[in-house]
């Protein structure tokens, strides 16, 4: 393969001389012209080069071993054969801050008709297992007729603690409700010159302890409170009651067996009048919890003893259906019961009471509702109920013939009928708009009387709350009630002390009442994180309106005032 490259390399070298020399002969061509012929005769002896072999298999014996240096690291560990998906762990957080809880206040304010506020609360702290606190308030206000003068006090101390096993918790409570019988009939003014005055005293002691709540489906639980009260006014009325009240309930996969019981024992009595209603109550019953259902059924048994006796029976039996999770539940229920009537009760309805008030149980016979509750999405809430009572010697106030302007309680004897209507509605917008309602319908039977005195068909309340900002907060209230009738004796319908207990045309008339609707707005700013200012106004459309007959409330009021939290 050299020897051709040689060949070939020298042949062109020749032929390219060649053409040079001729190309430079070409250039000037001389001025004579000489013709020879030359010929040149020799033998032609090529020349190879020597000629070298390549080795076509390697030499193994001339081959080096390179040999790489490595570093080990062994590591001596258990190899695992576990396949389970292994659990993450979630990165922990910084520690939060503490927050600071502010769980005291004071507050006060003053405003028109000499109206004064004074209020506290103080409690322990933030300690989850133990809880003890007290709470005061005072508000009183003098309207412009005579001696329209009101005031009201409560002292409440309470504590709770949550052991392992139960809870406890206690209240001690007191409240004084001062007043005068201030009630003017427009068209005999001059009857009620020197209004009486009138303090009412109620002291309070109760105590309760409840199991905490075990998740075992079989878990047994219980729970027993007692309450004891004393009442008495500023003249000879006195009342003393306790209660014991105990809850058993066992718990057996869906169902739950159980037994609740109470005993009232009391008596109310008064310069002429003295009267003992105690009341014992069982209810056994069985209860049925599953995928969405609930249903309950037991008996009511009720003993009354004391000035009379009477045993009687009563179905208690409530049921409840989730049709739609969250949206849509429809209940109902159908029991009975003896409701004991106390001066307490009366006084809390109608604190205008007369003297030796005659005390009666009243008897709801059968007692039938239902309706349906739910939510309508996040911050909407309704609750539509329709009810049908029977109920036997239903007490009812009637302005007195000798004293017009304090109350006696008499009572309709037979069986009045009560059909009756109650919805309500929560709508919250955000945390800064919130808004609630309830409407009452009610259609009164009596069965003796003519009216249901004072029981107005018609009664609607509003609440409505708005963050103007996170300092400024404003809120709205209503309350609008139809007309009621209300009864005055032309004539005395007592006989040796006593109601005739019936139904008279010819020594009584019948007043109508009209109804109102009482506004009521109010303001709160808070100046920092200690102090903030209030201000409310209540009836802003000044009425003249009464809840009883001869007792007009007060018009307009504008208070205002500061609170300090700490």
């Amino acid at each position: 393969m050299r020897l051709h490259k040689t060949i070939y390399t020298t042949t062109l070298f020749f032929f390219a001389a060649g053409f040079y020399t001729l190309k430079a002969q070409e250039v000037k061509p001389p001025e004579k012209t000489v013709s020879e012929e030359i010929e040149v005769i020799r033998p032609y002896k090529p020349v190879l080069a020597e000629a070298f072999k390549l080795r076509r298999s390697p030499d193994l014996d001339n081959l080096k071993t390179y040999r790489a240096r490595f570093n080990y690291a062994l590591l001596d560990r258990k190899l695992e054969l576990n396949s389970d998906i292994q659990k993450l762990q979630a990165q922990q957080l910084a520690d939060e801050r503490a927050i600071e809880l502010i769980n005291n206040y004071v507050k006060g304010g003053v405003g028109s008709l000499g109206t004064l506020l004074a209020e506290g609360y103080v409690n322990i702290g933030k300690d989850e297992a133990l809880q003890a606190g007290a709470f005061f308030r005072h508000f009183g206000q003098q309207g412009k007729l005579n001696k329209q003068n009101e005031n009201r006090q409560q002292l409440s101390v309470f504590g709770r603690s949550i052991g392992d096993k139960a809870n406890l918790s206690g209240r001690l409570n007191y409240e004084r409700h001062g007043l005068f019988f201030y009630g003017i009939d427009e068209t005999r003014p001059t009857l009620n010159p020197n209004p009486e005055r009138q303090v009412l005293n109620f002291f309070e002691l109760e105590g309760e302890v409840v199991n905490k709540y075990n998740s075992d489906e079989n878990a047994f639980s219980y729970a027993a409170k007692v309450n004891a009260y004393m009442f008495n006014d500023k003249y000879d009325a006195k009342e003393q009651t306790i209660t014991l009240t105990g809850y058993l309930n066992k718990r057996i996969n869906n169902f739950n067996l159980g037994l609740a019981a109470s005993t009232e024992l009391g008596n109310s009595k008064d310069l002429n009048t003295k009267v003992s209603n105690n009341v014992l109550r069982l209810n056994p019953y069985i209860k049925l919890q599953a995928n969405g259902v609930k249903i309950t059924a037991g008996l009511n048994f009720v003993q009354e003893f004391g000035t009379t006796s009477t045993t009687r029976f009563f179905p208690a039996v409530t049921a409840d259906f989730t049709l739609i999770p969250d949206f849509l539940q429809v209940f109902g229920e159908v029991k009975g019961d003896v409701n004991r009537n106390t001066l307490k009760s009366f006084t809390d309805e109608n604190p205008f009471l007369n003297s030796n008030i005659a005390i009666k149980n009243s008897i709801e016979k059968l007692s039938i509702s239902a309706g349906i509750k739910g939510n309508g999405g996040p911050g909407f809430g309704y609750k539509a109920r329709f009810y049908s009572k029977k109920i036997t010697d239903m007490p009812l106030f009637v302005n007195n013939y000798t004293n017009f302007n304090k109350f006696d309680v008499i009572y309709d004897f037979g069986n009045m009928k009560l059909l009756g209507l109650e919805g309500e509605i929560s709508v919250q917008v955000s945390d800064d708009l919130k808004w609630t309602g309830k409407l009452n319908i009610e259609d009164y039977k009596p069965a003796s009387e003519q009216h249901s005195y004072f029981k107005p068909q018609l009664r609607v309340s509003s609440n409505f709350l708005f963050n103007f900002n996170k300092k400024l907060t404003f809120n709205a209230n209503v309350a609008i009630q139809d007309d009621s009738k209300a009864k005055i004796y032309t004539a005395n319908p007592m006989v040796g002390g006593i109601y005739t207990m019936v139904y008279s045309p010819a020594i009584e008339n019948v007043v109508n009442l009209k109804g109102f609707v009482d506004l009521g707005l109010g303001a709160d700013y808070k100046i920092n994180k200690q102090f903030s200012a209030f201000v409310k106004t209540t009836n802003i459309l000044n009425t003249n309106y009464s809840k009883y007959l001869y007792y007009r409330v007060n018009g307009i009021s504008v208070f205002g005032g500061l609170s300090y939290s700490f």
